[in-house]
């Protein structure tokens, strides 16, 4: 009887261990998949990051050597530097040397922690060693990539262009969206639908007549093309916080109404509070738009140095210094820095603005 309830238990047991493995071997190639996607998508990020620390001698080096910022060290024998080299002794091991005579056949060396400094004559070839390296970033390369640019500048007329068109475009698209999802507007939804279709036009077909109109009116060569046409909001902002004003209960707004309130007090008092995390959502939105954006403020910044924001200043930089990849590198990395620190800050207001927009209650 008990050979049996042995056999029954582990026939039992065998489908649960089974399953456990299953779902084991589906995590790891999950996980595995996307670890491996992760390292293709930030590999570009990682030579960016490694070269914006090398000079040019360290970025020929890494061609045949090691990708990291090394530079060969170097030993101080009767007033001259000689160079440290890796050497297989007869024992074994590999010493570190500095060679002070080069020979075809035999080679002469001293070893840096003999006091005597006792020459050792050893018959190795001196061009099949490996030299002692170290760690050496240029660190210097983003202080002359600073001055070179003239960050200060770009990052202040960046801000200005951002901050501007953000307090318009955050105005003026919760407005529309307001209106879209409270208001009983004659053909709201053929509105609406007129609208989102805007999202799919390209920005390149308007890229002519509002070039034609700004310059009629005097207004290229400054800010206003890049500021002003974010004060009459934007499709995809007006999405997003349309369908979060539609998941807030109607019954807030018809309390505030009985006790007299407008329609402007209701969204000033009851909205606009409970809608912070899409609003923050579509402040972030604009802001990585307004630091990344590069196709229009070049139309109408051109020849104007002294207004240009980031991202044109960066492509001006990398033409006139194109054969200085290092410099290069460092000011693309500096102007990540602001974007990237502004997600991580806000990455909770910004995941439940946008994941709350498509979910019913």
């Amino acid at each position: 009887m008990a050979a049996i309830a042995n056999k029954s238990s582990n026939a039992a047991t065998a489908p649960f261990f089974a399953r456990q493995l299953q779902k084991f071997g589906a995590a790891s190639l999950v996980t595995l998949f996307a670890s491996i996607l992760l390292a293709a998508y930030l590999s570009p990020f990682a030579y960016m990051a490694v070269t914006s620390i090398k000079d040019k001698d360290q970025i020929v080096a890494s061609a045949t050597g090691s990708i990291l910022p090394v530079e060969p060290v170097y030993f101080e024998y009767e007033g001259k530097q000689v160079e440290l080299l890796k050497v297989p002794m007869e024992d074994g091991t590999v010493k570190e040397l500095a060679i002070i005579e080069k020979g075809r056949r035999a080679s002469t060396f001293v070893d840096p922690n003999d006091p005597n400094l006792t020459p050792i004559e050893l018959e190795v070839r001196w061009r099949a060693l490996e030299p002692v390296t170290r760690f050496a970033p240029k660190l210097g390369n983003f202080e002359e990539a600073w001055n070179l640019a003239n960050f200060p500048r770009l990052i202040t007329n960046t801000i200005i262009i951002a901050v501007t068109g953000l307090i318009g475009t955050v105005i003026s698209s919760v407005c529309v969206a307001y209106a879209f999802a409270r208001f009983p507007i004659p053909g709201k939804r053929l509105l609406f639908l007129l609208l989102i279709s805007t999202i799919v036009l390209p920005r390149q077909v308007m890229l002519v007549p509002t070039y034609a109109f700004f310059n009629a009116i005097g207004w290229t060569g400054t800010w206003l093309p890049l500021i002003v046409p974010h004060f009459f909001s934007n499709a995809y902002n007006v999405f997003l916080l349309r369908q979060y004003f539609l998941q807030l209960p109607k019954e807030l707004d018809e309390a505030a109404m009985i006790d007299g309130a407008g329609p402007f007090r209701i969204l000033v008092s009851i909205i606009v509070p409970q809608s912070w995390p899409v609003i923050i959502a579509v402040a972030l939105f604009h802001l990585v738009f307004a630091w990344n954006d590069y196709f229009e403020p070049l139309i109408y910044t051109l020849g104007k140095p002294e207004i240009q924001p980031i991202a044109v200043g960066i492509q001006v930089f990398n033409f006139k210094y194109d054969q200085q990849p290092h410099l290069i590198q460092a000011t693309a990395l500096m102007g990540m820095v602001v974007p990237i620190a502004l997600f991580f800050l806000a990455q909770r207001f910004f995941m439940r603005g946008v994941v709350i927009t498509g979910v019913d209650k």
